[in-house]
């Protein structure tokens, strides 16, 4: 066989891998309004720059007619490429061959790049569209499953791990995208589940629809395991682009900085009027946030999950922060189960990956009832505290208004070795509200009163005058400076100026605390 004929060959071959399951399978992946495997990466990834990797290995398989179905590359491509001209290691399954099921095979495919990642020190991007384990091939698709849980588990923290939803992702391979650091998922064609509708009518009659049971809304409003929601697969691929352009390579790269195009002494006036006068009134602290960071490029992460509390990315003078911040808008950006959770996660992948903190504070307090202490709010609430006390990037917070009992002890306070405390002149910190306070301390005052409502309202406005301001917690050096709050943007991008490559000798050796799960 001359080298034209070995080349002829290889081209064949070459074609074969690219038509997956086959041009009839791929028009019905159409059909669903999904996109394939290959579409996908060459989407996502910079023009040409995908290089694949065992794109001619086939399963092993010979049970149930298997072995008169073999595909080339099986039910997964897999390789590396360039996003912004940043190396990233990217699976994308293909729903085409055997409904994109994970095989033994296909498993070390994925574990192939999943390793090569970490040797480079880039990030991973797994793109979700599959049955979950290959149930032909028994025991060994359990093995392949297996083996990529272990690696997200032992990656988690070393590089960025994404996971993009967009078709199915059942039984044991919803685990893995769970592990990841963010979850992507797109309206009408993404479903996340341990088992479907029909097991579940099976075992315990109820009649429930794929996307009823684990479609976008379920996820990104109820059990909060998506992070983020798209319309369509391109918007959503786009939201993974932008995403990795706040994060770094890997847990020791230097974050992404680019060139600032936006003044960092730059200060703004309509931060003076978005304090309502009245204290229990509502505002969004999107505005602020908007205002502060570089050109009002703000990212939310979880946007639809706990709404109580913000979360996301911006940048301060070119340089990514992670943003926590209370929402008053919603719950009046009271602590509760959710928003513990949401913090706690996001506070712990900034601090994995060395991204600065910046903390927007208006919290009432965390949530009271039965059925938040039923649910486990002190424990929770206990993960929250836990994730900023254990943190060493640097933190800088902004108390805007109140806050208030250990709700203001959680966000960043100095007492969790917060590095940079800000407040503005409208800050209150306390235990509790004064109304609530002055009930407490003056119950029996109140009562003797001739007229209770009348002292009630004037022992209320003398704790007001005397706790509820910064100045005290600012007398005793737990607040670093009361600010003009047109000047928060220099003061925040100063601030971490100074924080930049801490060292932290402090802390006790370990090897790990027991976070309260």
């Amino acid at each position: 066989m001359t080298m034209q004929d070995k080349l002829a060959r290889l081209a064949e071959l070459e074609k074969q891998a690219r038509a997956g399951g086959g041009e009839k399978r791929i028009q019905q992946q159409h059909a669903k309004g999904k996109l394939t495997a290959r579409e996908r990466i060459d989407l996502l990834l910079d023009p040409g720059s995908f290089d694949e990797l065992d794109h001619f290995i086939i399963h092993r398989a010979t049970e149930f007619g298997l072995a008169e179905q073999k595909y080339l590359g099986d039910s997964v491509v897999a390789g590396s490429g360039k996003i912004d001209g940043r190396i990233v290691f990217i699976y994308s399954q293909d729903f085409t061959v055997f409904g994109g099921t994970i095989s033994e095979v296909s498993a070390q495919k994925i574990c192939k790049v999943m390793d090569l990642a970490v040797r480079k020190g880039a990030p991973i991007i797994a793109i979700w569209d599959s049955g979950g384990a290959r149930i032909q091939e028994g025991v060994m698709s359990l093995y392949g499953v297996g083996e990529i849980l272990l690696r997200n588990t032992w990656y988690s923290g070393v590089i960025p791990q994404l996971s993009v939803v967009v078709g199915p992702s059942a039984g044991g391979a919803v685990y893995s995208p769970a592990i990841t650091d963010f979850v992507f998922m797109v309206k009408g064609i993404s479903q996340m589940y341990i088992t479907g509708p029909d097991v579940i009518k099976a075992v315990i009659s109820i009649d429930i629809s794929h996307e009823e049971l684990g479609g976008t809304k379920t996820h990104a409003e109820k059990s909060g395991v998506a992070h983020f929601i798209a319309e369509n697969e391109p918007e959503c691929l786009q939201m993974v682009r932008r995403l990795l352009s706040f994060l770094p390579q890997n847990n020791r790269d230097n974050l992404p900085t680019v060139t600032p195009t936006d003044d960092p002494a730059r200060t703004d006036e309509n931060l003076l009027n978005i304090i309502p006068e009245e204290p229990k009134k509502s505002y969004d602290m999107k505005q602020i946030i908007t205002s502060v960071v570089d050109n009002g490029d703000f990212m939310e992460v979880h946007r639809n999950f706990a709404p109580n509390l913000i979360v996301g990315f911006g940048r301060l003078d070119g340089k990514p922060v992670g943003i926590v911040a209370q929402q008053p808008a919603y719950m009046a950006g009271i602590i509760d189960i959710k928003a513990s959770v949401k913090g706690a996660r996001f506070v712990r992948f900034c601090d994995a990956f060395n991204i600065p903190l910046v903390s927007f504070v208006d919290v009432p307090g965390f949530m009271p009832g039965p059925k938040q202490e039923e649910g486990g709010i002190i424990r929770h609430g206990a993960k929250f505290i836990y994730a900023y006390a254990e943190s060493t990037v640097p933190k800088v917070t902004v108390i805007t208004r109140k806050a208030y009992g250990g709700a203001y002890i959680v966000m960043s306070s100095k007492h969790l070795r917060g590095d940079i405390n800000y407040a503005w002149p409208t800050a209150e910190i306390a235990v509790m509200g004064p109304e609530g306070a002055v009930n407490i301390i003056f119950k029996q005052a109140i009562a003797k009163a001739d007229n209770p409502d009348e002292t009630r309202q004037e022992l209320v406005s003398e704790y007001k005058e005397r706790f509820a301001n910064p100045y005290i917690a600012a007398a005793r050096g737990y607040i670093d400076d009361v600010i003009d709050p047109r000047l928060t943007r220099p003061k925040l991008i100063r601030a971490l100026e100074t924080l930049e490559n801490p060292s932290d000798s402090t802390r006790p050796q370990k090897k790990h605390g027991n976070i309260p799960l």
